[in-house]
C-alpha cells in the first residue's frame, strides 16, 4: 500500500463524518435563498398592490416581475390574498416600530410619528390608501378585516386619550372615542392628498390639528 493509498484511507471517516455538516450547510444555505426570494416576491407585490390594488393587482404580473411563472410564485404563497397578507403584515409591523412602545408616548405623539414615517415611505401608504378605499365594498375580500382596523384602533386611542385627559395632555372636553374616530380620519385624508401632491407636508398639517383640536 502507498503512502498516498494510507492518507486516503485515514482521510475516508472524516470525509463520512464531514458529510452532514455539508449537508446541513447546503440545507441552510437553500432555506436563506428561499427566504430571500419570499421576501423579493412580497417587497415586489407591495409595489403592484399598491399602484393596482388587490382586486386588480394580479399573480402574474407580480411572477414576473420576479422571475418566476405564478406557479413559481404559488410555491411559496398559496394564494394572492395570503401573499396580501404578508405584505400587509411586513406593513404593520413597520408602523408599529414607527409608533413606538404605547406605554411610553401618548396617542398624539404616536400618531406624529406614524405620519412621518408614512411620509418616508411611498409604497406602502399608497399601498393602505388603494386597498383600504377597494375594501369600502362590502363584497372585497379584506371588508371586515380592515372595518375592525378601524374599529381596534380606535378603541385603543380612546383608551390613550382618555389617560391624555387625565394627564392634561389632552383637552378635558373631547369626546376621547369621536376624537379618536378622527384622529385616524383626518391621518387619511392627509395621506391621500399628499398621495396626489407631493408638495403637502403631512407632517405640518397633523401638526396643526393637533394645536387646533388635541391640545389644552
Amino acid at each position: 500500500m502507498s503512502a498516498d493509498e494510507d492518507l486516503t484511507d485515514a482521510a475516508a471517516p472524516g470525509d463520512g463524518a464531514a458529510a452532514p455538516a455539508r449537508a446541513t450547510r447546503a440545507k441552510r444555505g437553500s432555506y436563506a435563498k428561499g427566504q430571500a426570494r419570499r421576501q423579493r416576491i412580497v417587497d415586489e407585490a407591495l409595489l403592484v398592490f399598491a399602484r393596482s390594488g388587490l382586486t386588480a393587482g394580479s399573480i402574474r404580473e407580480i411572477a414576473k416581475r420576479v422571475d418566476l411563472t405564478p406557479a413559481g410564485v404559488l410555491h411559496h404563497f398559496s394564494s394572492k390574498e395570503e401573499l396580501f397578507a404578508e405584505v400587509l403584515r411586513q406593513r404593520d409591523e413597520k408602523v408599529r416600530q414607527a409608533a413606538g412602545d404605547p406605554a411610553a408616548h401618548t396617542v398624539v405623539e404616536q400618531a406624529a410619528k406614524v405620519v412621518a414615517h408614512n411620509q418616508q415611505t411611498r409604497g406602502l401608504t399608497s399601498l393602505y390608501a388603494m386597498v383600504s378605499a377597494e375594501a369600502t365594498d362590502p363584497q372585497h375580500p379584506s371588508h371586515e378585516e380592515f372595518a375592525e382596523r378601524y374599529r381596534a384602533s380606535a378603541a385603543g386611542a380612546t383608551e390613550l386619550l382618555a389617560a391624555g385627559q387625565r394627564d392634561g395632555e389632552v383637552r378635558a372636553d373631547l369626546d376621547p372615542a369621536l376624537a379618536a374616530r378622527l384622529i385616524s380620519a383626518v391621518m387619511d385624508g392627509i395621506q391621500l392628498q399628499w398621495l396626489l401632491d407631493d408638495d403637502v407636508d403631512m407632517n405640518a398639517l397633523f401638526a396643526e390639528f393637533v394645536r387646533g383640536y388635541l391640545r389644552p
